[in-house]
């Protein structure tokens, strides 16, 4: 669980095995599920056992880069860069060691290359005057300019660019703006003690807009994330104005906050760098236990005027105060000369689009959404889209995300541009002639699995065609003049295929790259295996994907470890190709095990009634689905020991470990919880709100893990960062305390100056020793050489 789009950690994984185990693995590859039992069974009665120190090396290889290393064009990365002209995509092939970086001319369909990894690292030794290396540059975000011929990428923890010449130049870093300067430059908007001032840039001139902010009532500042109170090491962090100017620059649309009477979270740092001492802060971070939230208001001030006059007037947009769900500005745009405000009522009971007339300040709502129990705003949003004349809604009213056109004479009604038992995830592009659009979809063709993407034309007068026909999951780029797709499809079990397509038609007009992964087959790779059964109730249908390790043995018996994560805000099973890879399954399973990964009832794109478990559920929801699938598992292949399960997962998948060992501990014996949010009233608000609603005491109580904390029998480790900046340490730290006061056993890890974000090698290796131990029966390897520290570095006192 992540803030505030959810995103949930992959890691990339590779293996190399012995020699005798090559031909196996392209067989396997070619032949998953009951064949891959068949295939093996022969090769593996003449191949011993691996050591445990052996699986551990296994479980090295697929965890990190590496993976990368041995696939080829598992990703294009496809962006549209240039004008008119200049219009072309920028993509690369190849791997991570030997990238090429393509520039494709759309109009001519020529393509050439810009670059390779080769001739970036050279540029970047010439330029440094030391070699570079691959693991030292760090190449990322590379991007192109067809109009200079430039190319800008990260490198070597900086911003560097190339430039026609070949020579790579290391740019200033830039130092983050904190004024808010009009569209035309000629004003600029700054803050000083909580009030706001504007600007007049060329006499320098300024005029206060406001006089009475206050520490909890600042004007235009944003509630300080952690991340930034950490870096600073102060309470008080300089932050940018918060506020959207007018097109023409004469209007401020910006807002007040009020954290007044609102409890604040605090956080001790023991090891900061640099510093003998620990340091601690308070913060304010909105929670769902809350009694009271922060609040914002907003309202507008006609600039120029006040330049003109000296004295500034506010004017009040006439809306209701809204809570701040997250540590980020309410939502301000500027939509046909108009402020355009999104409000939230908090528990998500219901959301409303505000214009208003910036001289007034009154308003008139142009959308208004209210789905009950909640609206579940990862599968629904409402956008402006004022070519249109008015609001396009992914709304659930109909019990499936479909795509509404809203205007302000109907603003809870509109016109339905899709209907069906299938969910709109987005919409990708609006044709010139505002005649139709492109939009993302999933589930909508019966005969394939219901979470590969498609995309589809719709006629804005009714009718809809399919863009994207190949049964397989499509993650595709629209251009921005939506003449052309770029399209990489694929599924867990056929590796990705980049072509661009007609953005009219559907077409296919040019291949740009095919996946290819004979050296990770050749390096021994057991592909996944997805797996479909049903729910508890036995009769709904659900999806899961099992992992196998290299040295797999179908005579043998092995534990079954779940990587889970539960909910209506996410999918956990990968649908493409590349996802597939990068889970961590790859490499815990090469300890000896099976690893599983299962969507039980309750998480997201199969419909709201598919979702609704999760409401006000989620100490239970899935829980025993993934029972009945891993059992269902069970019966088709028998090496897989249900008698030995273990579980795993991190964020909201952390809160689902520890549920799933304390609610069934006779199924799940063992588990590893990362960075869990085990009481939900501890959490950032939006999160378990959208599941949860305004839920009253005895409904928080009943989802907490401190509620269950006596039911543990068998073994659970708790993991969390001491500067977590989304999940707060409190609450490991809280269910470790419930489960010593209940009589109960736990190991817990801190782990020093780690945020939300965990997944380091040590995390790794206690995971699998955690598992090996409790789950193997087995002794794990000792240590490896411990590195040469580093220098150490004098503290002044």
């Amino acid at each position: 669980m992540s803030s505030p789009l959810i995103s949930r950690p992959f890691v990339r994984v590779l293996k190399k095995p012995a020699v005798g185990l090559l031909t196996l693995a392209v067989a396997v590859a070619l032949q998953p599920g009951a064949a891959l039992a068949r295939q093996t069974e022969t090769a593996a009665a003449h191949t011993p056992p691996p050591s445990i120190a052996e699986r551990y090396a296994a479980a090295d290889t697929f965890l990190g880069s590496g993976i990368a290393d041995l696939i080829d064009n598992a990703n294009i990365a496809p962006s549209f860069v240039g004008e008119g002209k200049d219009a072309g995509l920028f993509y690369r092939t190849g791997n991570r060691s030997h990238q090429r970086y393509l520039f494709l001319d759309l109009a001519t369909r020529q393509v050439r290359e810009v670059a390779t990894t080769a001739t970036l690292l050279a540029a970047l030794t010439q330029a440094s005057g030391k070699t570079v290396t691959l693991d030292d540059a760090r190449l990322a975000d590379v991007d192109y300019d067809p109009a200079k011929g430039t190319l800008a990428f990260e490198a070597l923890d900086g911003h560097w660019r190339i430039g026609a010449d070949g020579k790579a130049e290391k740019l200033p870093p830039e130092a983050p703006r904190l004024d808010l300067p009009s569209p035309d430059g000629k004003t600029k908007i700054v803050a000083r003690a909580y009030n706001l001032y504007a600007v007049d840039v060329a006499s320098g001139r300024e005029v206060a807009l406001t006089t009475d902010g206050t520490h909890e009532q600042p004007y235009g500042r944003s509630i300080p994330e952690l991340s930034q109170i950490l870096r600073e090491g102060t309470e008080e962090p300089a932050m940018p104005v918060s506020g959207a100017w007018s097109p023409d620059g004469r209007y401020l649309l910006t807002w007040r906050l009020d954290t007044r009477e609102v409890k604040k979270l605090s956080i001790t740092q023991q090891n900061p760098p640099g510093s003998f001492y620990p340091r601690s802060f308070s913060y304010v971070y909105p929670l769902a236990g809350a009694e009271k939230l922060p609040q914002a208001t907003r309202f507008v001030v006609d600039v120029q005027a006040a330049l003109k006059s000296g004295k500034a007037k506010v004017v009040p947009i006439q809306m209701p105060p809204e809570s701040i769900l997250y540590p980020s500005p309410p939502d301000m745009n500027w939509v046909d000369g108009k402020p355009r405000m999104q409000w939230t009522e908090r528990g998500y009971r219901q959301q409303a689009v505000y214009v208003a007339d910036p001289a007034t300040g009154a308003t008139k709502i142009v959308a208004h959404e209210a789905v009950k129990p909640v609206i579940t705003v990862t599968s629904s949003m409402i956008f402006p889209a004022p070519e249109l004349g008015g609001e396009l809604s992914i709304s659930e009213r109909s019990g499936w995300a479909q795509l509404y056109l809203v205007t302000p004479d109907n603003p809870d009604g509109g016109k339905a541009l899709t209907t069906g038992d299938w969910e709109v995830l987005s919409v990708d592009h609006v044709a010139e002639d505002k005649a139709s659009l492109i939009v993302t979809g999933v589930g909508r063709e019966a005969a394939r699995n219901p979470y590969w993407r498609a995309l589809y034309r719709v006629s804005l007068n009714g009718g809809l065609t399919e863009l994207t026909p190949e049964p397989l999951d499509h993650e595709a780029e629209v251009s921005p003049d939506g003449k052309w797709i770029v399209d990489q499809m694929s599924s867990p079990t056929t590796p990705s295929r980049a072509v661009l397509r007609d953005g009219t038609t559907g077409k296919i007009v040019m291949e740009l790259a095919k996946a290819d992964d004979s050296r990770l087959l050749a390096a021994g790779y057991t592909p996944p295996e997805p797996f479909k059964g049903v729910a508890a109730d036995g009769k709904t249908p659900i999806y899961g994907m099992i992992y196998r390790p290299v040295h797999f043995d179908p005579k043998r018996s092995y534990p079954v470890i779940d990587n889970v994560y539960t909910g209506p805000t996410t999918t956990d099973v990968p649908s493409t190709w590349g996802m597939a890879l990068r889970v961590p399954g790859n490499s815990i399973a090469q300890i000896g095990a099976v690893v599983v990964m299962i969507d039980g009832t309750g998480t997201s794109r199969r419909g709201q009634a598919f979702r609704l478990p999760a409401f006000q559920n989620l100490g239970e929801v899935g829980l025993d689905d993934h029972i009945a699938l891993i059992r269902q598992m069970a019966a088709k292949y028998p090496y897989m020991d249900v008698n030995r399960v273990g579980v795993f997962g991190g964020s909201a998948g952390g809160y689902d470990t520890a549920r799933f060992v304390l609610r069934r501990p006779d199924f799940f014996k063992v588990g590893v919880s990362a960075s869990g949010n085990h009481d939900l009233r501890l959490d950032k608000t939006w999160w378990p709100e959208v599941s949860m609603g305004e839920a009253d005491a005895a409904t928080w109580e009943r989802n907490s893990n401190m509620a269950v904390a006596s039911q543990l029998k068998g073994h659970l480790l708790l993991v969390h960062g001491d500067i977590d900046d989304n999940v707060p340490i409190t609450e490991s730290f809280r269910l470790a305390k419930a489960l010593i006061d209940a009589g109960r056993d736990v190991d817990m890890v801190v782990v020093p100056n780690a945020t939300h974000n965990v997944y380091q090698p040590f995390f790794w290796k206690k995971l699998r020793d955690y598992f090996t131990l409790y789950l193997l029966g087995e002794t794990p390897p000792p240590l490896g050489p411990v590195k040469p520290a580093a220098p150490a570095v004098a503290l002044a006192h």
